[in-house]
């Protein structure tokens, strides 16, 4: 009977200290405040109620997003921008301290427990970043109105005909890799600090323009290579104004390497921009009036230029009657649709043209890269001359033996031309480039009708073929 009374007093006993445990651990892990000697971002929050804790840590991180960001040029006339750090999209993280309060809270008495006897002392606050919110405020757009647009460098001819450049100008843009390591390396790191500004001076980089001085310098348009005048003459005022409107949209023309120069492509842009007037043309073989006569001295004269340098002739026809500027067999006539003029740049460097009309002499230069020491001449030599072909129309009116000549004919001519290419003086090649015929013109007579047939005389109509000139 001792002994089970002994065993009842044991159990009550055991029940006993359990009870107290149990009551302990409840009070233990049920306290509303952070354990003791608890630091989050710096700032001490041990025996803090958990509630009051958290809500000076939210009073905390957001006076460090309205703190001032102050961002300084190293330009002393350029004013610092202002703002915050919020701004500029840096925020505070203090996730894992929230976590571990949360845990302190649990449902389940020993995550309770278990938490708050291995809850940290040290916490710490991590900042990060929204990249895109800064660049937001200081993008492409900013950055063009403070730092202005980069100068691309130019190419100016004198009027010496001398190659000269001007500098363009670089512009400054930020360094972005460089002001993220800044920016990180200046923020604050805990909840310590100051209500001091975050000062961070810009890093820039140099945003260069697309055209600089080396780069025209490596186009290799280095001097003056080749120039070649004709005459206009007694040219009327519409001829000399389409010799202008061609010339001029000439004028200015780069040619990469391998480039061909068409001068079908000329005339549509001349006629687009600047029009043509009316002046002689020749159709079919007849001087007429018609519009934008004169548009072939333009391409013979850039004829004789390239040939001038070793250019390679793609296409090219001379006219059917001889022209008074130049030399048969040295012309480069064009018809709208049918005959054109191209020529490939094969010098390897780039190709400047220039072309105008002054004192009646329109000039053509080309600018870029050739030989000094070598020279291209032409020569060309009539090798038959095409008689005069006589066509007879006949007239009722007249009486037998009388005629009238109607239009006096011209003898037409077949021309070969050689190019001869010279090296330090001396003759080193001689090339035949063209064998050209110009159609004689036919002599026209009215004669007295003596015929006994009454029927009209026909022929076939000819195709209309306009040469210098559109229509």
């Amino acid at each position: 009977m001792k002994k089970i009374h002994l065993s009842v007093i044991w159990i009550w006993c055991g029940i006993l200290a359990l009870a107290m445990l149990w009551g302990g651990l409840h009070l233990y892990a049920d306290r509303q405040t952070l354990p003791k000697g608890v630091r989050v971002g710096g700032i001490s929050m041990g025996a803090m109620d958990k509630t009051a804790a958290l809500r000076l840590l939210d009073e905390k991180l957001d006076a460090l997003k309205q703190r001032p960001l102050i961002l300084t040029d190293n330009d002393s006339s350029a004013q610092d921008i202002k703002l915050t750090l919020g701004d500029a999209g840096i925020t505070y993280n203090a996730s894992a301290f929230r976590n571990g309060v949360k845990a302190l809270g649990s449902e389940h008495l020993w995550t309770r427990v278990q938490t708050r006897f291995t809850f940290e002392k040290e916490w710490s606050v991590t900042p990060s970043r929204q990249e895109n919110a800064l660049k937001a405020q200081l993008g492409t757009d900013w950055e063009e109105q403070r730092y202005g647009m980069p100068v691309n460098a130019v190419r100016q001819i004198t009027p010496y005909d001398q190659v000269h450049y001007i500098p363009g100008r670089s512009v400054r843009r930020l360094d972005w890799p460089k002001l993220n390591v800044a920016l990180d390396k200046a923020l604050p790191k805990d909840l310590t600090a100051s209500g001091e500004p975050v000062r961070v001076e810009l890093p820039f980089r140099q945003l260069e323009p697309d055209i600089t001085v080396d780069s025209l310098r490596g186009e290799g348009i280095e001097r003056k290579i080749v120039q070649f005048s004709t005459s206009l003459g007694s040219s009327s005022e519409g001829r000399v104004y389409n010799v202008n409107s061609a010339a001029s949209t000439v004028d200015g023309l780069i040619l990469k390497p391998g480039d061909i120069f068409d001068y079908g492509q000329i005339i549509a842009k001349a006629e687009r921009t600047q029009g043509f007037r009316e002046a002689p043309v020749i159709v079919n073989g007849q001087l007429e009036s018609g519009i934008g006569g004169g548009i072939c001295q333009v391409s013979s004269t850039v004829y004789n230029a390239a040939l001038r340098v070793g250019l390679d002739i793609i296409e090219r026809r001379n006219h059917s009657l001889p022209v008074s500027y130049l030399p048969k067999g040295q012309d480069a006539t064009f018809a709208t649709g049918s005959i054109n003029f191209r020529f490939k740049n094969n010098t390897g460097k780039h190709l400047l043209l220039r072309a105008a009309v002054q004192n009646r002499m329109l000039t053509v230069k080309f600018f870029g890269t050739f030989p000094s020491n070598v020279s291209y001449e032409l020569e060309s030599r009539t090798v038959r001359v095409l008689p005069i072909p006589e066509k007879k129309i006949r007239n009722g009116s007249f009486s037998p033996g009388f005629y009238q000549v109607l239009r006096q004919g011209r003898e037409g001519y077949v021309v070969e031309t050689y190019r001869i290419k010279k090296v330090d003086g001396k003759t080193v090649e001689r090339t035949r480039i063209s064998r050209d015929t110009y159609h004689a013109q036919q002599r026209i007579v009215a004669v007295p009708d003596e015929s006994t047939s009454s029927e009209p005389q026909t022929r076939e109509p000819q195709k209309r073929i306009i040469e210098d000139g559109i229509r």
